[in-house]
C-alpha cells in the first residue's frame, strides 16, 4: 500500500462561522457560522450538536471526497444549501466566518490548526493535536502566535462535563484527601479480528481508514487514549515525568496498529497513573473510566456518571444529564458570544505528548522521559 503523504491529503477540510463584527459580547443575539474542515463520521457528529444550537448556523463544508459531502447535507440540519469546498484554504480565505470545527484525520490537525490560527479564526479542533512529536511541536508553535482574542477549544469532551467538573471539586477541595494512585480504562472493541477487504482504491485508504494507521491516527493509544490520558494530566494538575509500557498485536486484522497496551506513567511527588487499553472487546463491550485513590476515599469517572465512594459515609452516584459533547460544543459558542476567549491548545498538547510518550515506552521497551520524548523529534 503507498505511503500518504501530508500533501496529498490537504485538499480535506472546512470551515466557519459567521462574523459577528466587533464583539459577540456585545451582540447577544448575534447568531455564529460554523465551518466544517472534515465531513467524516465524527464531523458530521459535532456539526450536527453545532447546528442543533440555535446560536449556530453551520454556513458551510468542505471535504475532498463528494461521497462525505453528499453524507453531510443530508444529515447536518440546515445545510442543503450550504455551499461546499475541497480546499480548506479557499474557505479560510472568506472574511464572513468566524470559527471553524477541525475534524480531519489526526496527522492533518497540526496543519489545518495553523491555518485558522494564520486566518484569525475561533477553533474547535477534535482532539488529538497531531499523530507524532513533530506535528504536536508545529501546533503548539501555531497556539502561541495566535490571536488572544478567540476561543481555541479541543474535542477533549471531559473538560466540559457538569460531572467531571463536580468530581474534580471533590478532589481540589481537599475532600478525597491525599491522592495516591490514578487510572485509566479503555477496553472496548474495534480491531478489525477477521480479513478484512476495502471497498475503497488502495490509494485511498489511508485517509478513509485513517483510524487504522500509525501514520495518520498515531496508534490507538494517541487517537482514542488520549481522552483518559488528559484526564489524569488535568486531575494531577501536571503531565508525567516518564513512562513505562508494553502493548502489541494480537490479532488486529487491518492496519498497523497495536491492539493491546498497558502504561505506568510517572507523575511529580511519586505519584503515579496506569493506563490499561485494547480494543480486542466484541464491539458492544465498553469499560472506559478514570479512578483516582485517595485516603479518604475513590473518585470514578466516566461519560455517563461519576461515583465517589467514601471512607465512612454512603457512596454518591451522578449520573451525566446528556451527552458530554453537548456541553464542549455549547461551551464554545457561549465563550465566543461572551467575548471570553482562551486557548486550550497547550493543555490538548502535554495531553497528546503524554500518549506519545507512553507510544514510545512501549515501543523501546525501556523507561522513557518528558524529554528524551520531546528531543526525538
Amino acid at each position: 500500500m503507498p505511503k500518504m503523504t501530508r500533501r496529498a491529503a490537504l485538499g480535506g477540510g472546512a470551515l466557519l462561522l459567521s462574523k459577528a463584527r466587533t464583539a459577540f459580547g456585545a451582540q447577544a443575539n448575534s447568531q455564529v457560522a460554523l465551518g466544517v474542515i472534515g465531513t467524516g463520521g465524527r464531523g458530521r457528529y459535532v456539526a450536527t450538536i453545532f447546528a442543533k444550537d440555535p446560536r449556530v448556523r453551520v454556513a458551510a463544508l468542505c471535504d475532498i471526497y463528494h461521497d462525505q459531502i453528499d453524507h453531510a447535507k443530508t444529515e447536518i440540519p440546515g445545510v442543503e444549501r450550504a455551499p461546499a469546498f475541497k480546499n480548506y484554504q479557499d474557505l479560510l480565505a472568506r472574511t464572513e466566518l468566524d470559527a471553524v470545527l477541525i475534524a480531519t484525520p489526526v496527522f492533518l490537525h497540526p496543519e489545518h490548526f495553523e491555518a485558522a490560527v494564520d486566518a484569525r479564526k475561533h477553533i474547535y479542533c477534535e482532539k488529538p493535536a497531531g499523530a507524532d512529536v513533530a506535528g504536536v511541536k508545529r501546533l503548539v508553535s501555531a497556539a502561541k502566535r495566535a490571536d488572544a482574542s478567540k476561543v481555541i477549544q479541543f474535542g477533549f469532551q471531559q473538560r466540559f462535563s457538569p460531572e467531571y467538573l463536580a468530581a474534580l471539586d471533590i478532589l481540589r477541595s481537599g475532600q478525597l484527601g491525599e491522592l495516591l494512585l490514578m487510572r485509566s480504562d479503555w477496553m472496548l472493541g474495534g480491531a478489525a479480528l477477521h480479513a478484512f477487504q476495502s471497498t475503497y482504491p488502495v490509494e485511498e485508504q489511508r485517509i478513509r481508514h485513517w483510524g487504522e494507521f500509525r501514520e495518520t491516527s498515531g496508534d490507538f493509544i494517541v487517537e482514542q487514549d488520549c481522552h483518559g490520558l488528559d484526564v489524569l494530566n488535568w486531575f494531577a494538575r501536571s503531565h508525567p515525568l516518564k513512562a513505562i509500557g508494553a502493548g502489541g498485536r494480537k490479532k488486529r486484522a487491518f492496519g498497523d496498529n497495536l491492539d493491546h497496551l498497558n502504561v505506568t506513567f510517572e507523575y511529580p511527588d511519586g505519584l503515579r497513573g496506569f493506563l490499561a487499553a485494547t480494543q480486542l472487546a466484541v464491539k458492544r463491550y465498553w469499560d472506559v473510566k478514570e479512578q483516582f485513590f485517595g485516603t479518604e476515599g475513590i473518585l470514578e469517572t466516566e461519560r455517563q456518571y461519576y461515583k465517589w465512594h467514601r471512607a465512612e459515609d454512603s457512596d454518591v452516584v451522578v449520573k451525566s444529564k446528556r451527552e458530554i459533547t453537548i456541553d464542549a460544543a455549547e461551551a464554545f459558542v457561549s465563550d465566543i458570544l461572551a467575548g471570553k476567549p482562551r486557548n486550550m491548545a497547550f493543555d490538548a498538547a502535554d495531553s497528546t505528548f503524554t500518549s506519545l510518550l507512553g507510544r514510545m515506552a512501549i515501543e523501546t521497551g525501556h523507561e522513557v522521559n518528558w524529554d528524551e520524548m520531546l528531543r526525538s523529534a
